[in-house]
């Protein structure tokens, strides 16, 4: 009886062959999955034709039959695919010029065996990599690894499996829970990279234009979300070789910086709009996040942060809320939210390396708790399972000692340690932000008492906002100064809005409608405020400024004027109508660089003229511009097309008392119509 003959792969890398295991080249492409797990070259030889052995009929009869096609292939990746193609069943029947094909019941039977061989190897192979990885970790954790790493990992905490090393711990304190480990490089494709080559990710702008949206950035994106480490940038960039530092970074950082720099920027760049530019640099970054083979979670981490800008019609899935979930989620991932020194000083890490952290957490935090008033969704983040430390004005100016003064005076605004200060201000108003929503704003907690309103009113009040000092501080900062005072007032607002419908259970009857007034007027009180600050900021000349996060800001106090303009007084009408006419204005402004803006507008316009149908907006235009107000300039050319996107849900949410809320529940479900593409 001869040997039964032994059916090779179809075609398989150098090193799998030599092992005598299954290769996954035809399916994943080169390098095969072998080869990256044990970090070696993977390498396919070059083709050597197609070799065909016809076997002997079966039945030992010359007729049409024929046995199955033994094929053996040395191909690179491209033909590897398109053998692989050619080798259905329909191609091979169509190749053979019987019209039917045999095999024997004991062929199939030696060729499943050989498959089961193959991929019990291999499986045996990625359960060996696994086991190492989870010997790594639990040695690093455990003091017991001295090799050099540099990915940092969070092994998380109690209840999960890796607690269990708590019990083996020789120093019978729990194991560190933030170590590092290795982690085996990844190497784009060469057809990778040319789809990369393609979409323009490895084409930069000018060098003037770089240094204008570095620039941009750390003068009005860094101040607010310090989340780059400015040191590594500006001195590759001062050499000219920016081109060589992370480009998903570096494309999302120029997205952002676009919203404030000159026109002639991009119209050097030959784009037809900022509009146009910001599309073009968002689709590069996102490209390069999906596509660029990128594995440091603190970059994807950085990244996922100022994409949270982007609001476009045709990018639906990743709206601001989507991607500041991303980068919650990576952030828990590195175990962010959890202070590595909590059980004792952590010497894996760096000081610098702490300060960027504590600067992204917070950073998440600020950006999950503005969300959630502005989109009328839950935050992500609770609190009580945090224990990182509150981030310092040092965290973010601590980059500075690391560069020349020189560069630093061409890309840093002088008063970053103030700006610093004001961000860390900010962080803590967006703690109280929570604490109202947590309070008042959810369905199924306890009904607030008097006493917790009170109390949290109190600490509200009670909060320090710096004063103005007028010429002694730049026009910079007093823009920053403006929108803290503008967070301030947004929250306050934010508190009284549910009570001056619904007094509290335990409220006295006979004190009701007394507490009640009181609140409404501190809630108009508190929109006048927000009022004021807006009329400095035209004042003084620093709407420029604005960030993305501005416009949202006002739609507190403007619900509140629009609810007045409900008013039984004449007189308090027109003045009502008055106030929110000159939020409207600002928004006007604000919509050549926001989308945000342009909706928000056209929601209060049709609201307005529900309120009153013979209103006419030509009130509300500068002097300078005679271009009626229904036409804004920016990403809508006439009001019309807001019209479809105000149902009477949203409206209703509008004109009722206590829906400041709830409205935002309902205007994050609005369908835009096509627009622009803008932050």
């Amino acid at each position: 009886m001869s040997t039964p003959r032994r059916h090779r792969s179809a075609f398989a890398c150098q090193n799998c062959r030599r092992r005598k295991v299954r290769c996954s080249v035809s399916v994943t492409g080169i390098p095969c999955v072998g080869c990256t797990q044990d970090s070696i070259d993977c390498i396919v030889h070059q083709t050597q034709g197609l070799k065909r052995q016809q076997p002997k009929e079966p039945f030992g009869h010359q007729d049409s039959f024929r046995g199955p096609v033994d094929l053996e292939l040395s191909l690179p990746e491209a033909e590897c695919r398109r053998v692989q193609q050619s080798m259905s069943p329909a191609s091979v029947e169509q190749g053979l010029s019987a019209t039917t094909s045999y095999t024997s019941p004991s062929d199939e039977s030696k060729r499943a065996g050989e498959a089961r061989s193959s991929h019990s190897g291999t499986d045996i192979r990625g359960n060996q990599d696994e086991q190492r990885t989870g010997t790594e970790i639990s040695s690093t954790a455990l003091g017991q690894n001295n090799q050099a790493a540099r990915v940092p990992f969070y092994t998380g905490e109690a209840p999960g499996f890796t607690s269990i090393l708590d019990a083996c711990s020789p120093s019978q304190q729990p194991a560190a829970r933030h170590i590092l480990i290795s982690e085996a490089p990844v190497s784009l494709s060469d057809e990778d990279r040319e789809y990369l080559r393609c979409k323009g990710v490895f084409t930069l702008p000018q060098k003037s234009t770089c240094n204008e949206l570095l620039r941009a950035y750390f003068h009005h994106v860094h101040p607010i979300m310090p989340v780059v480490d400015a040191s590594v940038l500006l001195k590759l960039h001062q050499t000219g070789k920016a081109s060589e530092w992370n480009l998903l970074l570096l494309w999302s950082m120029f997205f952002v910086a676009a919203n404030f720099v000159d026109a002639h920027v991009w119209t050097l760049e030959g784009y037809s709009s900022r509009n146009e530019m910001k599309s073009a640099m968002y689709s590069r970054a996102k490209c390069m996040y999906d596509n660029g083979g990128e594995t440091d979670k603190l970059v994807l981490l950085q990244s996922a942060l100022l994409m949270g800008f982007w609001h476009s019609k045709w990018d639906g899935h990743s709206q601001p809320w989507y991607w500041t979930g991303v980068a919650i989620s990576l952030a828990q991932i590195l175990g962010l939210h959890r202070d590595p020194d909590s059980v004792k000083f952590n010497t894996s890490f760096s000081n610098h390396r702490r300060r960027l952290w504590r600067r992204l957490w917070w950073s998440c935090f600020f950006r999950d708790r503005s969300l959630s008033l502005t989109l009328g969704r839950p935050m992500r983040i609770n609190l009580n399972d945090c224990n990182m430390p509150m981030a310092s004005a040092v965290d973010v100016v601590s980059d500075l000692s690391q560069i020349p003064p020189s560069v630093a005076k061409g890309y840093i605004p002088d008063d970053l340690p103030q700006l610093a200060e004001y961000w860390v201000i900010l962080i803590q108003l967006n703690k109280l932000l929570g604490d109202v929503l947590t309070l008042c704003y959810q369905p199924f907690g306890p009904s607030p008492m008097l006493q917790q309103i009170q109390s949290l009113e109190a600490k509200i009040l009670q909060f320090h906002i710096p004063e103005n000092h007028g010429n002694e501080q730049s026009r910079l900062s007093s823009f920053y100064l403006y929108h803290l005072q503008l967070n301030y007032y947004a929250i306050l607002i934010t508190l009284y809005c549910p009570y001056i419908a619904n007094a509290p259970s335990d409220m006295p009857l006979e004190n009701k409608q007394t507490w009640q007034v009181d609140v409404r007027n501190k809630m108009d009180s508190a929109a006048l405020r927000s009022n004021a600050i807006v009329d400095n900021i035209v004042r003084d000349k620093l709407l420029p400024f604005a960030s993305p996060m501005t416009a949202p800001l006002l739609v507190s106090a403007m619900h509140v004027h629009l609810l007045n303009c409900k008013s039984e007084d004449a007189l308090s009408r027109r003045l009502s109508l008055n106030k929110l006419e000159l939020c409207m204005m600002v928004m006007e402004e604000l919509e050549e660089m926001y989308t945000s803006a342009s909706v928000y507008r056209g929601v209060f316009l049709e609201a307005i003229r529900q309120l009153h149908p013979n209103y006419s907006s030509s009130s509300t235009m500068s002097e300078s511009n005679s271009t009626d107000f229904s036409q804004p300039r920016g990403s809508f050319s006439n009001d019309a097309m807001m019209v479809p996107l105000v149902n009477d849900d949203i409206l209703n949410a509008l004109l009722d008392e206590s829906s400041c809320f709830t409205f935002w529940e309902s205007f994050s479900d609005i369908q835009m119509e096509p627009m622009q593409p803008a932050l």
